[in-house]
């Protein structure tokens, strides 16, 4: 019987330990930035505490079992087991209440069942941090995806090769691209101009040229291969006709391809010393024979030696830009530099050598002009627009101005002014990796908006900039006392290959035809014959035309 009572108090007592309240370890703390394909559900987060708190332990304090009685809950009695397997109402274990105490064994007097200690309460405090910390961590999760959803956007470099506008000017306006598009850097680089264009050359042969770079007008027959045709959307051939001077669109179209956009234009114009020619009481003229009396007549020598010019011509040693000068007086001369006519050649070479030879207004002995004239010791100077900045640099004070170029008398009135073009453009590498964004520059750069505000940035800095290429804003410097006289006459400017100070090397077009005429004019004023010079010099010009594919 004891056996029997024991055998039962053990079973009650073992059922018993069974269904009382296990306290639980603390489930482990899952970082979510490290299993971010984890619900979040299993992290407590789904919007309500009692996730929480069915993770946590709950309060086990066990009252007397008339106690949980009293307040009608649904509490399981420690003290009640059910048996495994038995549905309920069945087979009900006794109830230890109510067993009388002689039915009691006396090992159960002497250990009654302890109820278990009451598990010790989450404190509030501690719960809310949690809340706390999962709120922070979910936000971190929501804020990375966020980031990493985004997708990265590569910057793009655009490198720029110019030559003579410093940063200074140019700079204000690649911010402004640059800030319109932030995933784009332009990369400005003001390159030397000695031996540009063979470095140029080099360059893109080795395939890391630039993806802009500047070149001369006369260029395009050496550059044709390795420059990009300008998009219809960026400028078409007809807006280059209607907005663009002339000869800009001439200068920059082969075979129907438009290879490049200039930010600037130049010519080669006359300045003149206003003191001096106020001094001998003339105006400024506008034909050649008007400047050849003048020149005489403005001319000053003491004891054989010239101490003041009429004029800087007739020589190549010390006249600046004598190339443009005399390609300036074939041009107006009707002379075809693809057919050339030897006779009007040589009338051409004559006429140019006359001022040194025959009227002796200048000489060998002579400084360089821009230095004659800008010493006050030359009353009339050839030269492009720039060289204003050269002369202000070397004297200040002078008092000159610029005038239109003289022309050959005119049977009809209506025949149009003729000067002579001599400008740097702009162009975009055809192998470059991001000619899109180039010529988008290239366009935004070229616009009438920006070239306003860079003429506007180059005065803070040296006084004036460049003359507009566009023929739509020739009106804004009409008046101008340097520029004005540049574009006046641009609507029927004309361009050609003879052109001086383009750096283009020994083996550059430029450099190549300027030995040819050098020569010509050197032998006529060491009294050669000038036929045979002429025929001499139109062999070179066919040779060296045929080189770049201009002529058969």
């Amino acid at each position: 019987m004891n056996q029997d009572n024991n055998n039962n108090q053990n079973q009650v007592q073992g059922q018993v330990e069974n269904s009382l309240p296990q306290t639980q370890d603390s489930p482990s703390v899952v970082n979510p930035l490290n299993n971010i394909n984890e619900p979040l559900a299993s992290a407590g987060v789904g919007g309500e505490a009692a996730s929480l708190y069915a993770s946590s332990p709950q309060p086990n304090s066990v009252a007397p079992p008339q106690n949980l009685e009293s307040q009608g809950q649904p509490v399981a009695n420690p003290f009640v087991v059910s048996i495994p397997g038995n549905s309920a109402g069945q087979n009900e274990a006794p109830n230890i209440s109510e067993m009388k105490p002689e039915s009691q064994p006396s090992s159960a007097q002497s250990n009654p069942v302890v109820p278990p200690k009451p598990a010790k309460k989450f404190p509030l405090r501690l719960i809310l941090i949690l809340l706390l910390v999962v709120a922070v961590v979910v936000g971190l999760i929501f804020a990375a995806g966020k980031f990493l959803g985004k997708k990265t956007v590569e910057t793009k470099t655009i490198t720029w090769w110019n030559l003579w506008e410093d940063d200074s000017i140019i700079k204000p306006l690649i911010q402004e691209y640059e800030a319109k598009n932030p995933n784009v850097k332009i990369n400005y680089v003001k390159q030397s101009p000695q031996d540009y264009r063979e470095r140029l050359a080099s360059a893109l042969a080795k395939g890391d040229g630039p993806d802009i770079f500047a070149f001369h007008n006369t260029w395009v027959p050496l550059l044709a291969r390795d420059l990009d045709s300008v998009p219809p959307q960026v400028m078409s051939s007809a807006d280059m006709a209607q907005n663009y001077y002339y000869v800009v669109s001439a200068d920059l179209t082969s075979q129907g391809r438009i290879l490049g956009i200039p930010l600037g234009y130049d010519a080669l114009t006359l300045f003149i010393n206003e003191d001096l020619f106020k001094e001998a009481g003339l105006n400024p003229p506008t034909t050649w024979v008007e400047l050849r009396d003048d020149a005489k007549l403005l001319t000053k020598v003491v004891d054989g030696k010239i101490v003041q010019s009429g004029v800087a011509l007739g020589r190549t040693e010390n006249v600046d830009h004598w190339q443009e000068i005399l390609a300036l007086m074939m041009i107006q001369n009707g002379i075809n530099f693809t057919n050339p006519d030897p006779t009007l050649v040589e009338n051409s070479l004559l006429f140019y050598t006359i001022f040194s030879k025959s009227d002796k207004v200048w000489d060998e002995t002579l400084p360089s002009s821009t230095e004659a004239f800008a010493a006050g010791k030359l009353a009339m100077y050839f030269g492009p627009s720039w060289r204003a900045f050269n002369i202000k640099e070397i004297n200040p004070n002078l008092n000159f101005r610029t005038v239109p170029l003289p022309q050959i008398p005119k049977e009809n009135s209506d025949e149009p002014d003729i000067s002579y073009a001599t400008y740097w453009s702009q162009g975009v590498w055809i192998k470059s990796k991001n000619k899109d964004l180039a010529w988008d520059f290239l366009k935004f750069i070229s616009s009438r908006d920006s070239l306003e505000k860079m003429f506007k940035q180059a005065s803070l800095v040296r006084g004036f900039g460049e003359v507009y290429p566009r023929s739509d804003m020739a009106n804004l410097l009409l008046d101008h006392p340097i520029l004005g006289s540049v574009v006046k006459l641009a609507p029927d400017a004309k361009s050609w290959y003879l052109a001086s100070r383009t750096f283009d090397g020994p083996t550059g077009i430029n450099s190549q035809l300027s030995k040819y005429f050098e020569d010509a004019i050197n032998a006529l004023n060491d009294n050669q014959d000038s036929k045979h010079a002429s025929e001499t010099l139109i062999q070179g010009i066919k040779q060296v035309l045929t080189q770049y594919g201009l002529a058969k």
